[in-house]
Formats: structure tokens, sequence, C-alpha cells
């Protein structure tokens, strides 16, 4: 069995409106709807998962009956941190789900999740155990030097760079102990850490899995126009 966790239990500061942005209404549509729907035309997705704020569990019932979104079968309250929100959501699958079933994590906020994409990450993961989805970087970048901070005298090659984003897929058995273990050893729990960090952190070698430049994370106004022109551009191709 493959479960979606969709992470969905951020306020949303930084967007500076009124309510969460996976909560924000895009052409009748709150955004987290965008990104449910990715998971249940999926064919091998079979249960979603949902960490929410509190006070809106009722609110995503809803919108799941309002917008048909039946792969839904569990909803957990968030931390106070993301990573308290990823192991809230994977502590409460212990008992539902196997050692070997394949858990894909996934931020709320990229609405744009594509099919290839999550078909690949789904792939790789059950050839190894994890999978993360990944880019390249296609910028030249820099080191500070720490005597002038104005300049700089090294680079890093990009050839040796990969953008790591969601979703991610690891085993059940695999994932879940790796989140006792973090939290008994506070190590990769910090700040701004997610699964992928704490794993590397743990001494666990990560696979890559295909990604997508559309798969844009949605924390500023411009990205929310963004995602707006994407379903004006896009819809006859992704949208169904």
């Amino acid at each position: 069995m493959n479960v979606a966790i969709i992470i969905a239990g951020g306020s949303g500061h930084r967007m500076g409106q009124d309510i969460p942005k996976q909560f924000i209404n895009v052409y009748d549509k709150p955004v987290l709807i965008y990104t449910l729907e990715g998971f249940q035309r999926h064919p091998q997705i079979d249960a979603i998962e949902v960490v929410c704020i509190d006070g809106w569990h009722d609110v995503v019932w809803a919108y799941a009956k309002q917008f048909n979104i039946t792969k839904l079968k569990w909803i957990v309250s968030g931390g106070a941190s993301g990573q308290e929100s990823i192991r809230n959501g994977v502590y409460n699958l212990e008992g539902k789900v196997a050692n070997d079933d394949v858990v894909i994590i996934h931020d709320g906020i990229r609405p744009l999740v594509d099919e290839t994409v999550l078909t690949d990450v789904l792939l790789v993961a059950s050839k190894y155990g994890n999978a993360v989805t990944s880019m390249p970087y296609n910028e030249q970048i820099f080191v500070v030097d720490t005597e002038d901070p104005t300049t700089t005298k090294q680079y890093i090659p990009r050839e040796t760079l990969r953008r790591v984003s969601t979703p991610q897929a690891y085993r059940f058995d695999l994932v879940d102990s790796k989140y006792h273990e973090a939290f008994e050893k506070n190590v990769g729990v910090q700040g701004s850490n997610y699964t992928n960090t704490m794993m590397v952190q743990l001494g666990v070698t990560l696979h890559f899995a295909a990604g997508s430049d559309k798969n844009i994370k949605l924390t500023t106004k411009d990205d929310l126009e963004m995602f707006k022109a994407y379903l004006k551009s896009d819809k006859d191709t992704w949208l169904k």
C-alpha cells in the first residue's frame, strides 16, 4: 500500500492573509484541494492522511466530501514545528500500515505535483527504500569570503548540487524508526530540518527521484500569482 501524508499544519504568516495559505481559495477551490487532487487521481496512491492545523479538521473533511477526495482516511493535528507535524503523521500510521508499505510525504502548499513525479518517487522508493524528488541546480553558487563578506574566491560546481523538495517517499518501517530515533536523540528535528535532512544526519543514504520546476511551494503572494498563471496556461494538460 502507498499512503500519502500531506502536511498542512502551517499558519502561513509570510503570505500575509487572514487564513492559513493552504486554505486560500484560488478560482473557487482551496489550495490544499488542488494538492489532494493530485494524489486522488494517481492510481498508485491508496490512502491519504492530512496533518492539519488545529481548528481546521472539520473544514478539511467538508472540503474532501465536496471535491470527492475519497482516498482521505485520516486527519491528525500538526505540531509546533514542521518536523513535529510530520512525526505526528508518521506515528498515527503505526498499526494501520505494514512495515513495507511506502509513505509519501508532501507539502500541502505544493499544489502542482505532477503524476510522473509521483510515479518516479514511488518507483525509486520501492527499489531502494527511500526516494527524494530532486532537480539540477542551474545557477552558479559562490561562497562568501569570511574576511570580506562582499567578496568571494570560491565557487561550488553546480554539477555537484541537487535541489530537493517534496514529494519524498520512504518505507514505513524506515521512516517510523528514524523519527523515533531522531526525537529520542534530538537529531535533525530543529529549525528548518525536514525528513530528508534528518535521514542524512542519522546516516541514511538517500536516492534521487525525478522532479519538476512546476512543483512550486506557495510561500509568498508572488508564488500564489505564479500558481494562478500555471492554472490558466496549463489547465488543459494537467487539470482534469
